[in-house]
């Protein structure tokens, strides 16, 4: 059996004796006892090596979905936005979860295998409430296997990423594209085929893999592969913890659920607009959860009166919950910030009143004392996705 709870009742992914073997410092992080830094690897260090060479993440505390049969389309499109219909196989689309008022529930990625089987991914923290939903939604379409496991799933990422992976397989990664998916043989590392989709939480380019670990002898797989990425490459790959994994996000002005994202934001509020395709802007085919809400502000743009937008600054970082002020009236929030170790100076993202434009100085009220800052487009950084 897996060693996956110790005395505190924290779970432990596969690849936990890994982490511990590269002196890893661990935190709790959604019921997991994650790593957060590396020895001998500084924050800084460790988001800089990710954009120039290969970070691996292990992000297996995420939830992975199977959902499959006749009605697994139709349950999909209910609980989402998304249009399944336009997706080819083996490619995926961001997406939300969505209640009956049009909150997000949870962010999730969606990979289309066929007409009746799709691979989810859900973040760790909405595991309970996110199976509760699906269970409730389920119930009005009959036929629908939705299962769920455990397993390793590795995030394999920076530029370096390609010329590094393809060194373990005979297959040719160059015609995988930003949001493609394929089942993948690795040699010799992992007996059966692997799941590899090219994607990722960074902004760089890269790939996550799906790797069974239901039982000891696939989690040593998972983590022979793991240790052998990084000792066999050691000038060019390194595990990287949870403090990068935030900061690259954040610079490639992606959301985090819990900061960006809740179940009282819709996603046009969250400037997700684009996550309700135009396939399913109209009253015959907007059959999601809060769709009258969410095409009413789609069509009545007065009615969200603050939107998702960059916010820089100098000085001491501001922290989620920081108030932002213009003209000296109370105009917004921060969600998330932090310092940007690739441009040098704090970046946050916020939720502010549309009447305050891009370029415009605005005041953050950090620890009690007001700092200038400016407002800023998203991402951050540019994004350097694969797209052949």
């Amino acid at each position: 059996m897996l060693r996956r709870f110790y005395s505190t009742g924290l779970r432990r992914t596969p690849l936990y004796e890994s982490h511990v073997k590269y002196n890893a410092k661990f935190v709790p992080y959604a019921g997991f006892e994650m790593p957060i830094l590396y020895k001998n690897q500084s924050h800084i260090e460790s988001h800089n090596w990710v954009r120039s060479k290969v970070g691996l993440f292990d992000v297996s505390h995420m939830l992975q979905h199977n959902f499959e049969g006749p009605d697994a389309a139709a349950l999909l499109q209910k609980i989402t936005p998304i249009d399944l219909a336009s997706l080819q196989p083996y490619t995926s689309s961001l997406t939300v979860l969505l209640n009956e008022n049009g909150g997000i529930i949870d962010d999730t990625i969606v990979t289309k295998h066929n007409d009746e089987k799709y691979y989810v991914v859900t973040n760790a923290g909405c595991r309970d409430k996110d199976l509760a939903f699906i269970k409730e939604e389920a119930k009005a379409f009959g036929n629908v296997d939705h299962s769920t496991w455990e397993g390793t799933l590795l995030a394999i990422q920076g530029p370096k990423a390609q010329e590094i992976l393809q060194k373990y397989t005979s297959e040719s990664l160059k015609d995988l594209y930003f949001g493609n998916s394929k089942y993948l043989k690795l040699n010799s590392f992992v007996n059966d085929s692997v799941h590899l989709a090219r994607t990722g939480y960074t902004g760089e380019d890269g790939f996550e893999m799906s790797i069974k670990a239901g039982n000891e002898a696939e989690a040593e797989q998972s983590r022979q592969f793991f240790e052998s990425l990084i000792e066999e490459h050691p000038d060019v790959v390194a595990p990287i913890g949870l403090a990068a994994r935030d900061s690259l996000r954040l610079e490639a002005g992606m959301c985090l659920y819990g900061n960006e994202l809740t179940e009282d934001i819709t996603p046009i509020e969250a400037s997700l607009a684009w996550l309700i395709p135009k396939s399913r802007r109209e009253p015959a085919t907007a059959t999601f959860n809060g769709a009258s809400k969410i095409l009413e502000q789609l069509n009545n743009k007065g009615l969200v009166t603050r939107r998702r937008i960059g916010v820089t600054s100098k000085g001491p970082a501001p922290r989620g919950g920081a108030k932002i002020y213009h003209d000296g009236n109370e105009v917004g929030y921060i969600s998330s910030g932090s310092l940007s170790p690739t441009l040098g100076l704090n970046v946050a993202q916020s939720y502010l009143d549309k009447t305050v434009k891009i370029g415009s100085t605005v005041q953050l009220d950090i620890r009690g004392k007001k700092r200038d800052g400016v407002v800023t487009k998203l991402p951050f950084v540019p994004n350097n996705f694969y797209k052949g």
